[in-house]
């Protein structure tokens, strides 16, 4: 027996089922967040190639972070944006082609919350390494107070400490989702057979 046909169902349902379009706006405007963050992207790259001789070598190295940074933000975006609504919209019928992330062909919504949960912990690891680099100049007066010196520092010890925890509860997060979803892949697998 065939699932029925959107035509075959009666109008509240089809209606409700016909509601997950509206998540098409969503995932249109994460595509336009995406333009945001290229051009930060290009700002941030402008900056580096501008300042290359000028610039300190930590200053070069937090750069290139915030760079690798806005790369795996995008990356977040993209799985979000094509993940989601091949998960929960509509199909988007790409087999066969030539540029179709591999990830795709099994994505569900339990697989795209643990590679979402992942990329959680990639853009904290790198927001967490700026935090640590930035650490070494805690001796240096923080930026915006009024007795502040050509340098500063945005870190503060307690700032230090409090991104440290989050980072470490976005880990416990990460395992305690793969977790759960391993059981209930182990407990679906035992009521199949």
């Amino acid at each position: 027996m065939s699932a029925p046909s959107p035509k075959d169902l009666s109008p509240l349902p089809a209606l409700i089922f016909s509601s997950r379009w509206l998540q098409l706006p969503l995932y249109l405007g994460l595509i336009v967040a995406q333009g945001v963050y290229v051009i930060l992207f290009v700002k941030e790259l402008w900056h580096l190639i501008h300042g290359a001789f000028e610039l300190r070598e930590q200053e070069v190295m937090l750069i290139v972070l915030g760079l690798i940074d806005v790369v795996m933000i995008s990356n977040l975006l993209v799985m979000v944006i094509v993940g989601g609504y091949e998960t929960f919209v509509s199909r988007l019928r790409l087999e066969g082609h030539p540029d179709q992330p591999e990830w795709l062909s099994h994505v569900n919504a339990s697989v795209l919350k643990v590679k979402l949960a992942m990329a959680i912990i990639g853009i904290s690891s790198i927001h967490l390494l700026k935090t640590f680099i930035e650490a070494g100049a805690l001796g240096l007066p923080v930026c915006g107070a009024a007795d502040a010196a050509a340098r500063c520092t945005n870190s503060t010890p307690t700032g230090v400490m409090w991104q440290t925890i989050i980072h470490c509860v976005f880990i416990a997060s990460a395992i305690g989702i793969a977790w759960t979803d391993r059981l209930m892949a182990s407990t679906n697998g035992k009521h199949a057979h």
